[in-house]
C-alpha cells in the first residue's frame, strides 16, 4: 500500500467507467471481523493485534507519510524497480486484468497502469483494500486518469476476498509493498495458496519483498525521528476505540520497534507505560495491563532471495523474474502459475 510516483496517465480504448467499491466487506464484516480479533488477540498470554487494523482514513494517511519519510526505504526502492521494469512486466504478462491487493492510494501503481495501458492490453483494474476511504479516494483518480479503464474496487480483507476475483484473462495479482512480510510463515503459505486458487494456471502475481539488511537500517525504518510511524502505530488504538466503543488512551503507550534476528522480521509494539484497565464494550472485553506490557501490533518479514523462489514454489508458482534495486535493499518477484499450480 505504499506511495509511489504519479507519471503521466496512459490512454485506453473508451469505454464506460465504473469505479464504485464493491462493499461486501464494510463496515459490519469488517466490524464483525475487528471485534474477533480483539478477542483473541488481548486475550491472549502475550497480547497482540493484527497489522491490518491500523488503518482507517486517518491510519492510510499516516502510511502514506511515512513513505516520504527520510528512513523509511522501501518505497522508494521499489519504486525504482518499477520504473525500470513496469514495460517489461507489461510485455511478458500481456495482463488484461490487474488486481491490486491492500491497494491504499494506488499511486505506485501508475507505473503499471501506464505500462500496460501503452501495451494495450489491460481493460480493468481491481483495487482491494480494507480502508473504503483510501479505496473510494483510489477509484475516483484512477478512473479519472483513465477515461477508459473500468475500475472495480472491493472493500474488505484480502485473506478472505480472493475467491471472487474479477475481470478476464490474463489476469495479474500485485502484491507490493513488502506487506507479506506482516504475515507469519504459515499465514503467507496459506495465503499464496490461495492466490494460486484464485488464478488460472498462466496467470501471474507481482509480488514486492523487503531484504534481509543491517539492522540499524531496519529498525531507523520503523521508528523515525518525527514519531510518525509511532502515531501509526497507536492509531489501532483509535480505531478500536471508534469501532468498539472502547476507552484506550493511546498516549499511554510507546511505540517500540525491534529486531528479532532469529526470524528475521522487525516487530512493532506498543508498551504500556502504567497499569490500566482498558473497557472494551464491543468486544465484551476488560483488559488489564501491566506497566511495561507490551502488545504486538505488526511483524514486517524481511527476505532472502531463495527464501522467495522457495515460498511461491510451495504454492506453485514459478518465479519468473526477480528483480533488485540498484542498492539491492528490496526485492519484486513475478511469479508465474504453473499448471498443477491451481
Amino acid at each position: 500500500m505504499d506511495a509511489g510516483a504519479r507519471p503521466a496517465p496512459g490512454a485506453c480504448p473508451r469505454r464506460r467507467p465504473d469505479r464504485r467499491p464493491d462493499r461486501s466487506g464494510d463496515p459490519v464484516t469488517l466490524t464483525e471481523a475487528l471485534r474477533t480479533d480483539v478477542r483473541v488477540g488481548l486475550s491472549a498470554e502475550r497480547k497482540w493485534l493484527p497489522s491490518k487494523w491500523f488503518y482507517d482514513a486517518t491510519g492510510s494517511d499516516l502510511f502514506e507519510r511515512i513513505t516520504e519519510l527520510p528512513e523509511y526505504y522501501p518505497t522508494r526502492a521499489e519504486r525504482e524497480i518499477l520504473d525500470r521494469e513496469s514495460a517489461a512486466i507489461a510485455r511478458e504478462t500481456g495482463t488484461a486484468t490487474l488486481v491490486e491487493l491492500g491497494s491504499g492510494s494506488s499511486e505506485k501503481t501508475r507505473l503499471l497502469l501506464d505500462a500496460l495501458t501503452a501495451h494495450g492490453t489491460l481493460t480493468e483494474f481491481a483495487p482491494l483494500d480494507v480502508s473504503a476511504s483510501a479505496l473510494d479516494a483510489a477509484a475516483a483518480a484512477i478512473s479519472a486518469d483513465y477515461p477508459g479503464l473500468r475500475v472495480r474496487g472491493v472493500v474488505g480483507d484480502f485473506t478472505d476476498q480472493l475467491g471472487v476475483l474479477p475481470g478476464a484473462a490474463p489476469r495479474m495479482v500485485v502484491f507490493l509493498g513488502g506487506t507479506i512480510g506482516n504475515l507469519l510463515p504459515a499465514e503467507r503459505a496459506k495465503f499464496l495458496s490461495n492466490v494460486a486458487g484464485a488464478l488460472a494456471p498462466g496467470e501471474w502475481l507481482l509480488l514486492g519483498t523487503d531484504l534481509v539488511k543491517d539492522p540499524g537500517v531496519l529498525v531507523r525504518a520503523y521508528d523515525d525521528d518525527q514519531g510518525v510511524t509511532a502515531a501509526f502505530n497507536r492509531n489501532v488504538l483509535h480505531v478500536i476505540n471508534a469501532r468498539l466503543g472502547a476507552d484506550f488512551r493511546p498516549g499511554a503507550f510507546e511505540h517500540v520497534a525491534v529486531w528479532d534476528a532469529r526470524e528475521e522480521w522487525i516487530e512493532m509494539r506498543l508498551r504500556a507505560r502504567e497499569a490500566m484497565t482498558v473497557r472494551i464494550p464491543g468486544a465484551g472485553l476488560e483488559v488489564a495491563f501491566d506497566a511495561g506490557e507490551e502488545v504486538r501490533t505488526e511483524i514486517s518479514a524481511k527476505f532472502r532471495a531463495e527464501g522467495v523462489a522457495a515460498e511461491l514454489a510451495g504454492a506453485g508458482f514459478e518465479q519468473h523474474r526477480w528483480w533488485t534495486d540498484s542498492q539491492e535493499r528490496f526485492g519484486l518477484s513475478l511469479g508465474r502459475l504453473t499448471d498443477g499450480g491451481a
